[in-house]
């Protein structure tokens, strides 16, 4: 798969942000919060209480469900996750949290999907012996085979990001650190917008945008100042 440079174009990426986010204050997000209906899909997959407490530490009100009907008056979906593909597709189809999703990304409401959330969105990831997933991207998933010893396999710890300048990542600097866990990763479509890359024995994709529909590879609920103003973005866009 071949990857663009996030930062070929000069014009496309904008000017250089400082390297401290800012974003709105605590204040104003407390005063946004009143009209935007946050939900964090519950499939038992880890990370929905350390991206909770990521949003109310900006001032936001969320809720952790299980419950399609909450998802489908929701104004922001937060698709999080840490797990492996197989166990995750089964609990999100037993709950109708797949059907749930496809509903929110058909009536263009803002989703962000987050490590083995993003990968679920494609068609097919090469996990657990092959798993069909909810096919909302065109693309497929599919696992680190390094040449060198010396690229260890999960991919681990923080890494530098270059991104496009989508407005996800306002304010934030080129090849600033976030912190990452995964050992797939996804190799979108032609039709999918790559938004950010970083590097792991050769650059991998490490975000994309499809409309109001946003995925993220590393985890921006784990990652400081430049995560909490990532998430700050999706949630005041």
């Amino acid at each position: 798969m071949a990857l663009p440079d996030p930062r070929a174009d000069p014009g496309q990426a904008g000017p250089r942000p400082t390297r401290r986010p800012t974003g709105l204050s605590r204040n104003a997000a407390r005063g946004t919060l009143r009209r935007v209906r946050i939900a964090i899909l519950d499939y038992d997959a880890g990370n929905q209480t350390s991206m909770l407490r990521a949003v109310e530490h900006l001032g936001f009100t969320a809720e952790i469900t299980a419950d399609p009907a909450v998802i489908a008056r929701a104004d922001k979906v937060i698709f999080p996750g840490v797990g492996a593909a197989g166990s995750c597709m089964a609990t999100l189809a037993k709950r109708g949290l797949d059907t749930a999703l496809a509903s929110a990304v058909e009536t263009k409401r803002p989703v962000l999907a987050v490590c083995v959330g993003m990968q679920l969105l494609f068609a097919f990831s090469d996990e657990d012996g092959g798993v069909p997933c909810l096919g909302l991207l065109e693309g497929i998933v599919e696992r680190f085979m390094p040449d060198e010893p010396s690229i260890k396999v999960p991919h681990m710890g923080w890494n530098t990001v270059a991104h496009t300048g989508d407005p996800l990542f306002a304010g934030i600097a080129q090849d600033e650190r976030f912190y990452i866990v995964h050992s797939y990763y996804c190799a979108p479509g032609p039709d999918i917008d790559v938004i950010a890359v970083s590097e792991h024995g050769g650059k991998f994709c490490a975000g994309v945008r499809h409309g109001a529909l946003a995925a993220l590879q590393f985890h921006p609920e784990k990652s400081g100042p430049a995560g909490l103003a990532l998430i700050r973005n999706f949630l005041t866009a």
